[in-house]
């Protein structure tokens, strides 16, 4: 198989689950969506150009490699919102705060971060369509839109490096890239690397080879509506090891 290789590293980022009330909580990994969403954003493509973004959807496959899911950083957030006007419609920010003060109202919410996690991504094609693999690697050195990590406010701290290998996929997780720093082991004291990464993929048990302790279960990050903001379930897996 050919994958499209490439590392997600920055010093804030939120992966998006569902959300209750004002909470806003975030995965320990890039979601399916957040990886699709850099995609778009690198080649260009706008939210509403939907025939696009479900062509996207459909033709790549997901995997991850942990080497850290960073920590916890928690937000106290206050935002203001307009009361509930049937009779109009707020169509951006801008919309809604140009209201009348009094009837704007201040909502608390929680937002969650991870502080300085580390992914490898390894994407593929499951089918033929529009997008190569040499395209998507072409838009990710030289993106569109600016990338992020799950929202506008996580920027990336360095190159995403993507790179095309032939392997299997485990092998295509394990590819070496540049340090983060000037070693990889100053960059394992200042992350907190351990020696236990996780692997987590979509497909079957078995694509990462012949592992015992592999777990599968199902997440509900597969984009399936932009409006409303809607996903579905997948099944993914997950195995974690020991590097030496």
């Amino acid at each position: 198989m050919q994958y499209l290789v490439f590392r997600l590293y920055g010093p804030i980022a939120s992966w998006g689950e569902a959300a209750v009330g004002g909470d806003r909580p975030s995965g320990l990994t890039p979601s399916r969506s957040a990886v699709l969403g850099l995609l778009g954003a690198a080649l260009g493509i706008k939210r509403d150009d939907v025939s696009r973004l479900d062509a996207l959807r459909a033709a790549v496959g997901v995997a991850i490699k942990a080497y850290s899911c960073g920590s916890l950083m928690r937000d106290y957030h206050t935002a203001q919102v307009p009361s509930q006007d049937r009779k109009r419609t707020f169509y951006n920010r801008k919309d809604e705060l140009s209201i009348e003060k009094e009837k704007l109202n201040t909502v608390l919410s929680s937002r969650d971060y991870r502080s300085d996690g580390y992914w490898i991504v390894a994407v593929w094609l499951w089918q033929q369509s529009e997008f190569t693999l040499e395209m998507l690697e072409a838009a990710l050195k030289k993106p569109i839109f600016t990338p992020y990590l799950g929202r506008k406010a996580c920027p990336l701290a360095v190159p995403v490096t993507p790179r095309l290998v032939e392997s299997e996929l485990k092998e295509a997780l394990d590819t070496p890239f540049p340090p983060i720093l000037f070693s990889h082991e100053q960059d394992r004291r200042w992350l907190g690397l351990g020696n236990t990464v996780t692997y987590l993929w979509q497909g079957t048990a078995g694509d990462l080879g012949e592992y015992e302790g592999v777990q599968s279960s199902q997440v509900w990050d597969e984009p399936i509506s932009r409006e409303p903001w809607q996903f579905s379930a997948r099944q993914v897996h997950q195995l974690t090891l020991v590097e030496e």
